[in-house]
């Protein structure tokens, strides 16, 4: 085994064995280098796989951070929601309402829903979805109020699909999406419990009945040590 192989081995069984407990800061390359006696080239292999691995995220200034490896599946591809996606985790998941209300929309928020009617109102809706007592998902809904005329913080608590599939007869169609990396926000700072981290993964979406008619704007904002996103993907010759 190559000396940067057993440094990797190393700090990963202290991680997997939670010495080094998630969110917190591995030991600098200074130290690492003179604890291994190894080269800084060495220490920095060891250092690349850990985090091509996905077990620690390099922060500018900061260090390298330890990723939490207790992650939940969160489908890219698929239009599931939050209530579906809980019955699926283990452990105490929580969706707290910090805002319900309908509104006149802005200039942005007509664009993003391409209302046309200057009497349009939408629902602007912010809930904190907690998992095992940790605030980690931050999501932000407009909706067209015209479509859907009704809402309330209990509806917005239990699910949003559930009510306007079941309760309005409304069918869902599918999502576009739009994930990007994003520095944290002062909302993020206030409603996250963020640890060390200085960057979310943020996840925008335009939603569409079936009937391709645009309903819903969403962003949702991830802590990024919780939530590992998965798709299925088919090769194809072009």
């Amino acid at each position: 085994m190559k000396k940067y192989e057993a440094i990797y081995q190393d700090l990963l069984n202290m991680i997997e064995t939670h010495k080094i407990k998630a969110g917190e800061l591995l030991p600098s390359e200074f130290y690492l280098r003179d604890y291994y006696k190894a080269s800084r080239d060495t220490v920095r292999k060891a250092l690349l796989m850990l985090s091509q691995n996905g077990y620690i995220q390099k922060s500018q200034g900061k260090g390298s951070i330890v990723l939490d490896i207790t992650r939940f599946n969160f489908p890219v591809s698929g239009l599931i929601s939050f209530k579906e996606l809980a019955d699926t985790m283990p452990g105490k998941v929580e969706t707290i309402v910090n805002c319900c209300e309908c509104i006149e929309p802005d200039e942005e928020m007509k664009k993003l829903l391409l209302l046309e009617s200057s009497s349009t109102k939408v629902w602007y809706i912010e809930r904190v979805r907690k998992i095992n007592g940790e605030a980690v998902i931050f999501d932000t809904d407009i909706l067209n109020a015209d479509i859907v005329p009704h809402m309330d913080k209990a509806i917005a608590q239990n699910s949003l699909y559930e009510y306007i599939e079941n309760d309005m007869q409304l069918k869902i169609g599918y999502a576009k999406k739009e994930i990007t990396c994003q520095s944290i926000s002062v909302k993020d700072r206030q409603l996250l419990d963020l640890k060390n981290y200085d960057m979310v993964v943020n996840i925008a979406s335009f939603v569409f009945l079936e009937d391709t008619t645009l309903f819903q704007y969403t962003i949702s904002r991830h802590r990024p040590d919780k939530f590992r996103f998965s798709d299925f993907a088919r090769r194809t010759h072009v």
